[in-house]
């Protein structure tokens, strides 16, 4: 794929230099607007807006929401107030409001400007949500019907609103008042009787969310339900809008780069890795090393308490490497097992103590199975006294015991509190988990080597 889009680059460039530009038209206009956004990433500054403007009006609109943002805005200062007209115009609601967050204030303004009122009230009305909420990233173009309607009715609604609406394949039906009441697929009505109503067809149970929902719960509600569209209503049941399962996957790659970011200890960026300044990545994980930079140093505070107990039994170091990377790994796999289950919405805090009990009986039989092993080589290999042994043993069952349970209980505690499970992962486990594991080490030595 890459070795494609590096021909057509070539191709595009040599096109650009020969001024063949109705062959160029040719060529992009056989191209789906994701692969055209990868193709102009790959292009030279001068070259975007020209080619840019050999694109058809629709085409042009699609491709430019899926470029990112700097793109975007790289393109926006070459644009006329004429040609600004024609892509918000051909933007749906949704992504008009998404373009409009990622600009900058001067950016947001000539944006506005040149939308016409009705796209304005629109985008305001998507702005004015909590930020990552249903609200958000809905949009309020779509075809709504009436119980009463007459299928041939219906059909003829769909043809005048169709056009302007990001999808047909699921009508909603609303009442008087724009509650909503049902759904009908475009399949139901089309196979459908002419003279049948809307409501003789449509599905009274219907699956919802309300606009202040958090964004992560409606990607959760498509996966469970298997939705391509997903009707959001306000505090009164009135329906508003829709999200569409395009927008639903993008929450979903933004949703999971986020926790990847957080369980490595990262600050959440929206931009992309080649895109991000040396600074910005400095940034964004500076704070985060720090922290734990700081909260390590117990780690070696508590050594130096035990420092005289060391020197009496020097052996003792020699294992404390292996009892805290156990300890760490061990943590780390409840807490991912537990952050997973979390955003999958398979997991609750009520669960908590069902899911203490169950890595309670985990960490028994992970710790009795690693504390044998692990005896048999320090008695065959390493050749250590017998004591030392049961020392070195005891502190594993233990340490994997107590790292189980912060592992487990940690991000769902996170989570209760009101802030992301993520950020239990694997560099505040495993610290916190450093620290126990020494405690317990030393004192099962102090009491059974007589330290």
């Amino acid at each position: 794929m890459v070795d494609n889009y590096t021909s057509l680059n070539k191709t595009v460039l040599a096109l650009i230099g020969e001024k063949k530009f109705k062959q160029l038209q040719d060529i992009l206009t056989n191209m789906l607007p994701a692969d055209i956004a990868v193709l102009f990433s790959e292009l030279p500054e001068q070259s975007q807006p020209l080619v840019f403007r050999l694109l058809p009006k629709d085409l042009a609109a699609d491709t430019f929401v899926e470029m990112d943002s700097d793109l975007q805005h790289l393109l926006i200062q070459g644009f006329s107030d004429t040609e600004l007209q024609e892509v918000v115009s051909e933007l749906y609601i949704d992504d008009a409001a998404a373009l409009i967050e990622e600009m900058p204030a001067n950016v947001v303004k000539r944006i506005l400007r040149q939308a016409d009122p009705e796209t304005r009230r629109q985008i305001n009305e998507i702005l004015k949500y909590p930020e990552d909420s249903a609200g958000s990233i809905m949009t309020t173009e779509f075809v709504s019907l009436r119980a009463q309607m007459s299928i041939t009715d219906a059909i003829n609604r769909i043809r005048r609103k169709g056009f302007d609406s990001e999808t047909i394949n699921a009508c909603y039906v609303t009442d008087d008042g724009r509650r909503l009441i049902g759904v009908v697929s475009i399949r139901t009505i089309i196979l459908a009787d002419e003279n049948d109503r809307i409501e003789d067809v449509m599905n009274r149970y219907v699956v919802s969310v309300r606009t202040t929902e958090d964004q992560e719960t409606v990607v959760n509600i498509f996966a469970k339900y298997d939705l391509t569209v997903l009707p959001v209503v306000d505090g009164e049941g009135r329906l508003v809008g829709i999200v569409t399962v395009d927008d639903a996957l993008d929450v979903l790659q933004e949703e999971t780069t986020e926790d990847f970011e957080k369980m490595a200890a990262i600050t959440p960026t929206d931009r992309p890795y080649l895109k991000k300044s040396v600074l910005e990545i400095w940034r964004s994980r500076i704070p985060w090393l720090l922290l734990l930079m700081i909260s390590a140093t117990f780690t070696g505070m508590i050594i130096s308490h035990f420092e005289d107990a060391l020197k009496t039994y020097v052996l003792l170091t020699a294992y404390i490497p292996m009892l805290m990377d156990t300890g760490g790994n061990s943590g780390s796999q409840a807490s991912v097992t537990i952050i997973r289950g979390l955003s999958l919405n398979e997991l609750e805090f009520r669960d908590l103590f069902r899911v203490v009990w169950k890595e309670f009986q985990v960490a028994i039989l992970a710790g009795v199975t690693l504390a044998v092993f692990n005896f048999i080589k320090l008695i065959v290999v390493d050749q250590v006294s017998l004591l030392l042994a049961l020392v070195i043993c005891l502190t594993l069952m233990l340490t994997v015991f107590v790292a189980k349970l912060a592992g487990c209980t940690l991000p769902m505690l996170a989570q209760k509190a009101g802030f992301d499970p993520a950020v239990m992962a694997s560099p505040f486990i495993t610290t916190i988990v450093d620290a126990l594991s020494l405690l317990i080490y030393f004192r099962i030595a102090t009491v059974l080597l007589g330290l």
